[in-house]
């Protein structure tokens, strides 16, 4: 949570190509951030999951369900004809920031690529989030979030009791290099006002996520090879997942030798002290009588126990109650995300060309009648 921290980046304008995931998650803390995002919209309208499925000049869309909007205008652009192109390229020509995630090398078929942005815009921060970048054995690779998490390694580091790996519900990597990709053009920005300098940002998930993987193997190989090959199966009694009373769970993750006597002496267990590094497989009578002392109070009143005593001790927080969540409520998380209601939003195609590039009504009926912006009704 920022104080004031909404308007870091205020008169910074962001035109936004980008239509996945990571594009608009990376555009939407810009916006937080205080920028006014420009979100290029396909015309006429791509059916893509993430992309706008309806008509007229209001559309929900996918991807901007995650989006507040607050700074955020839309415009549609028909990129398949030269006029559309051209006004986009216009629109770059005028931004800080540009972001897209077309596949390596669809820009510069259109002409919309950073050479040529450069060539006249020179101070321009370009930023390409993409899976696997702009070069490498993949780069031309389609794949999904999951696909990212298997190549980075970082898939294999999650598995279940039988040892296989399992997918997450979340798109981690998507989510993660969005914001990732924001902290680099954050920081192109403070380079730019420094020397003047623009930037061209290569950003890949497969990139974030294997570097994350690459940390871990380090941690594995400097002194904790054994310990890492335990926790790949969560076999410490002192970090697991444990069921409550009423079929609710807590994590405790009592990994540090002071949280673990921290929580044995709360539950009047000093005897259990001394295993603080045991582990579920070599220790199995320990193992049931933790699950049976979880199983004795409910979800609520080990939420409580955590709180008061210092031991890594939290409930496990469903999805259906997120909103209710305590540490939700207390941060005001949930007042930054848009309700379902909002996630409606006009479309600013006339508005933005007018005001941006001095557009006169005859062009833009004109832009109307040839297909290459939606009829304003």
């Amino acid at each position: 949570m920022n104080r004031g921290g909404d308007s870091m980046l205020s008169g910074i304008t962001v035109v936004d190509f980008s239509h996945h995931l990571p594009g608009p998650i990376c555009t939407m803390r810009l916006a937080e951030l205080g920028a006014t995002v420009l979100e290029v919209q396909p015309y006429p309208q791509d059916p893509s999951p993430f992309s706008s499925i309806a008509d007229g000049p209001a559309r929900k869309t996918g991807a901007s369900v995650l989006r507040s909007h607050r700074n955020q205008k839309s415009i549609s652009l028909n990129l398949r004809t030269v006029e559309g192109r051209s006004l986009a390229f216009a629109l770059a020509r005028e931004a800080d920031v540009v972001v897209e995630s077309y596949r390596p090398g669809v820009l510069r078929h259109l002409g919309l690529d950073y050479d040529r942005l450069w060539e006249v815009h020179p101070s321009v921060i370009f930023c390409s989030v993409t899976h696997y970048g702009q070069s490498g054995d993949l780069y031309q690779l389609g794949s999904s979030d999951l696909n990212i998490q298997a190549v980075s390694g970082l898939l294999s580091a999650v598995r279940d009791a039988q040892g296989r790996p399992v997918a997450g519900e979340i798109p981690l990597a998507d989510f993660a290099v969005g914001v990732y990709a924001s902290e680099q053009i954050c920081a192109a920005l403070v380079q730019r006002e420094r020397t003047g300098r623009g930037a061209y940002l290569d950003v890949a998930s497969a990139d974030l996520l294997s570097y994350w993987s690459g940390l871990h193997a380090l941690l594995a190989k400097s002194g904790h090879a054994q310990q890492a090959k335990v926790d790949s199966s969560r076999d410490f009694v002192a970090y697991h997942v444990y069921e409550t009373a009423e079929g609710q769970y807590v994590a405790l993750a009592a990994r540090e030798e002071k949280f673990w006597r921290n929580f044995c002496r709360a539950v009047g267990r000093a005897d259990w002290e001394t295993m603080h590094t045991a582990t579920i497989s070599g220790n199995h009578d320990l193992y049931v009588e933790l699950c049976d002392l979880f199983l004795s109070r409910t979800q609520a009143e080990w939420s409580e126990l955590g709180a008061e005593v210092d031991c890594c001790l939290t409930a496990v927080e469903e999805w259906a109650d997120w909103a209710e969540n305590a540490y939700v409520r207390s941060r005001e998380i949930a007042d930054t995300l848009p309700e379902a209601g909002q996630v409606w939003h006009e479309d600013h195609t006339h508005e933005w060309l007018k005001k941006k590039l001095k557009m006169t009504d005859a062009s833009l009926r004109r832009l109307e009648e040839m297909g290459v912006i939606p009829v304003r009704i």
